[in-house]
């Protein structure tokens, strides 16, 4: 299960566990029962190999161990975009993603990072040994990530052709039944009658971003390439085939992205250094939360 954070990821995990699948991750790691919770009541099944199948987590960075393909048939896993084009494509046998509207991601990020923001000054509160932060957060624009991430999977899905299905988040809360029942079906999941009952639309945070993102600072965001954001999104909406002319326009519009994509990504990476050099204790709490800026996140220009 993939797609980009906040768009329906853990939802799917809810789904498939609720549907009998065998699921590598846990539904709370580390403390985020008691700090994330409120983000995602009912768990977000998210291990190591959310970064992807790769060299640097199997084996398993602690413990050493290592799984052959075969052997994780027929489980699933949670893995963030950035990691399902680092993971090995043996490992990936069907891949379902989730794609949120940009405005309800950028919206939905918002919240998460208030979150994150507040479980860390409450840990540095706890700790006598506290030391401030270097500075304000240095975040990617979600806008910014919500393209990075779905132009690079889009990409990824046409070169190496594995099985994959795109869904819009907001028709599998609308309609679960029409959608989640498919895609089901296709993965070969054991009850899909309990997989459908596990979804829960009233957990869902965004109801109406359009009128929230007006009412927040101006997006670092061209009217041109927002239509493109939303011609995306449409094509994924509605089941329309990502090739042709609308490849043509998400390549050309990535190249137009790339300067400023690269040059944010930048001061991202030094802000996180100069955090991890002034701060070790609150490194080690940004480890322990979910990854929200996609400074990994693959840039390229095909």
């Amino acid at each position: 299960m993939s797609g980009t954070k906040r768009s329906g990821t853990s939802m799917w995990m809810q789904v498939l566990a609720a549907a009998g699948v065998p699921i590598l991750g846990r539904a709370f790691p580390r403390n985020w029962a008691r700090t994330l919770r409120e983000a995602n009541p009912e768990g977000f099944y998210e291990s190591l190999l959310r970064q992807g199948v790769y060299y640097r987590t199997n084996p398993h960075p602690t413990t050493g161990e290592y799984f052959l393909p075969d052997q994780v048939e027929g489980y699933a896993v949670k893995v963030f975009v950035p990691g399902v084009v680092r993971s090995e494509r043996a490992y990936i046998r069907r891949l379902v993603a989730n794609v949120r509207a940009w405005r309800d991601y950028a919206a939905s990020m918002a919240r998460l990072h208030a979150l994150e923001d507040r479980a860390m000054a409450e840990a540095a509160a706890r700790s006598a040994e506290a030391e401030p932060s270097p500075s304000e957060p240095v975040r990617f624009p979600p806008v910014f990530e919500w393209w990075m991430e779905n132009f690079a999977l889009v990409r990824d899905i046409s070169l190496r052709r594995y099985p994959a299905r795109l869904q819009a988040y907001d028709r599998v809360v609308d309609a679960p039944a029409q959608i989640l029942g498919p895609a089901l079906e296709w993965l070969g999941v054991p009850d899909i009658d309990a997989g459908l009952a596990a979804v829960r639309p009233e957990l869902r945070t965004q109801v109406d971003s359009e009128l929230a993102l007006e009412a927040a600072p101006e997006l670092p965001l061209e009217p041109r390439h927002a239509r493109v954001f939303d011609e995306l999104y449409a094509a994924i909406h509605d089941g329309a085939a990502l090739d042709g002319a609308l490849l043509s326009t998400l390549n050309q519009t990535n190249r137009e992205l790339l300067p400023r994509l690269r040059q944010v990504q930048a001061k991202v990476a030094a802000y996180q250094v100069r955090v991890s050099r002034a701060n070790p204790r609150r490194a080690e709490a940004v480890a322990g939360l979910p990854e929200c800026s996609s400074g990994a996140g693959p840039l390229t220009d095909p």
